[in-house]
């Protein structure tokens, strides 16, 4: 039989462990994805058990307790705790999520946090997106106008404004991309749902001029349709959004034009 040899840093192995006791605590484990690039050794999941009596209710306060009173080193990003920016997006019991509004009491068992998946790792729960976000400049997310300078207001109807409810919402969190394994297996060419939500708010926005220019940009092979429908981001999205709706509505705008 064939003999297969995982690449080096793959193999995620049994990392430190850091217990807690107390009277009446009530104590829930957490496995950690730890690795650093300071280092050659494997990537570990450290074991961390908390008193949640101790600690407040959502993920993102597990990791800052973490962070406080057990191990300093521990990197992940976070910001306006509100899920709002997007920043602490992560795999969390095998659901890619927004830490800060993922209750601790919503997950069973033992709580296993990675770093969002198929994305190359700076530092443990930390993505590098630096692709994801070259993908979004290029769909130009600004609104594109003929005539400039741009003299007044841009003024839309209140009907014409509820047309981009469900795509401006989008906070590019990269939860949805992540999760999908078109995205997983092309992401060199195909943007990926949460970059085609964006696109499709740009393109349904009725201030825009420059329709026909950003559906010709979109005709490549790769970059719309190299989705496969699997639903995994609608699943996924942390906002209730659905971008393989957005997805789909944009393939039919391709459709009726030709």
């Amino acid at each position: 039989m064939g003999k297969f040899q995982l690449p080096a840093n793959s193999r995620v192995e049994k990392g430190n462990t850091f217990s807690h006791s107390g009277k009446d605590a009530q104590i829930r484990r957490f496995k950690v994805y730890r690795w650093s690039p300071d280092d050659d050794n494997n990537p570990r999941l450290d074991q961390f058990d908390i008193d949640i009596n101790r600690c407040a209710p959502m993920v993102l306060d597990a990791l800052i307790k973490i962070k406080t009173d057990y191990d300093p080193s521990l990197a992940f990003r976070r910001s306006c705790r509100e899920g709002i920016c997007g920043s602490c997006s992560m795999n969390i019991g095998g659901i890619n999520q927004l830490a800060c509004t993922t209750p601790i009491q919503s997950i069973k068992g033992e709580i296993c946090i990675y770093p969002l998946p198929h994305l190359e790792v700076i530092k443990d729960l930390i993505p590098d997106l630096s692709h994801f976000y070259s993908q979004y400049a290029l769909i130009e997310p600004w609104l594109k106008r003929t005539e400039l300078p741009i003299k007044g207001e841009r003024l839309q109807t209140p009907k014409d404004r509820d047309q981009i409810d469900g795509a401006y919402e989008c906070i590019l969190c990269a939860c949805c991309s992540t999760s999908c394994p078109s995205y997983w297996w092309n992401q060199e060419r195909y943007l990926g749902p949460a970059i085609l939500l964006q696109a499709y708010r740009w393109l349904i926005d009725t201030r825009e001029e420059h329709k026909e220019e950003r559906l010709d940009q979109l005709r490549d092979s790769f970059q719309l349709y190299g989705c496969r429908t699997i639903i995994n981001c609608t699943n996924a999205c942390p906002k209730g959004l659905n971008p393989a709706k957005a997805i789909g509505e944009i393939k039919k705008m391709l459709v009726d034009r030709s």
